[in-house]
């Protein structure tokens, strides 16, 4: 069998789970920013990809979740937070990070659940630090990048964080979902193409990504002091981040976590379905 193409990204937060599939001579990595993996597992360019849930609901070709790990949170999260200038409630505008749909759908349903907001949101790249839709063009005159409001997810709102003194307003999405719901947040979770979901080239991948996980979970302190310097994280908060943040097991509460998102958003018009399809188990490895 040839390799299995694993589409994933190269933030930090995935490290638990693609930690050593490099060295596999079974898989490939195909790595992109999480808003990109769902249109390569539309095309079939990857066998399996680590997709953000809200394009799950969203794509063109149903998909269906591998529950062989996730990037989740049950509580707060750290690397998905919304920096304001003016209180949240008094927020009309906000410049989004490009990178994750998920991120941006649960803004705006926190915005609206828990503020009454309704937001408009701006594709920005967090990168250049600029809207990427001509209709809304840096305003020259402004001497300063910084939109009102804005969301970064990812490395960024660590190792380029915004002046803390000009957003005294910040939130928290993953906490933010906790307070709300009382479940656990799921951005992203392995997924393939759902009419694939029982060949073997998906199955194969399947195991290897369940077994890498489960593997690494064993040494996660000595990967995570290895891995943070090249991601520009201090060492601690690295450690932080990754043993006491964030959860990459798909277990029941993760799924009803899913679940519940995805038929909240679909009641605000986020999303056009409330149905998540997941893989048979009998189709899945079983330790």
């Amino acid at each position: 069998m040839d390799r299995v193409r694993i589409g994933c990204v190269s933030y930090l937060n995935t490290v638990p789970m693609i930690e050593g599939l490099e060295l596999l001579p079974e898989a490939e990595l195909v790595k992109a920013v999480p808003a990109k993996l769902v249109s390569m597992l539309e095309r079939d360019e990857v066998d399996v990809a680590i997709v953000s849930l809200i394009d799950a609901a969203r794509a063109s070709v149903p998909m269906a979740i591998l529950p062989v790990g996730m990037i989740g949170s049950d509580g707060p999260t750290l690397t998905v937070r919304l920096f304001s200038q003016v209180p949240i409630e008094r927020i009309t505008r906000v410049h989004a990070d490009t990178d994750s749909h998920t991120s941006v759908a649960l803004c705006r349903l926190l915005l609206s659940e828990q503020f009454g907001v309704d937001a408009k949101m701006v594709d920005y790249d967090a990168r250049e630090q600029m809207p990427t839709s001509p209709d809304e063009p840096r305003d020259a005159e402004t001497p300063s990048p910084w939109p009102e409001a804005m969301l970064l997810i990812g490395d960024k709102v660590v190792t380029t964080s915004p002046p803390a003194v000009r957003y005294p307003f910040q939130l928290d999405l993953g906490e933010a979902w906790k307070e709300l719901t009382g479940l656990p947040f799921v951005y992203a979770v392995w997924m393939c193409r759902a009419e694939r979901a029982d060949d073997p080239r998906v199955r194969a991948a399947a195991a290897l990504l369940d077994r890498q996980r489960r593997h690494n979970a064993t040494r996660i302190d000595a990967i995570v002091t290895r891995r943070a310097p090249e991601h520009r994280w201090p060492v601690d908060l690295a450690r932080k981040y990754i043993g006491r943040c964030l959860r990459f097991d798909y277990d029941d509460r993760a799924r009803q976590a899913a679940t519940r998102f995805v038929e909240m958003c679909a009641g605000k018009g986020l999303a056009p379905t409330t149905r998540l399809v997941h893989a048979e188990p009998a189709l899945l490895p079983t330790s």
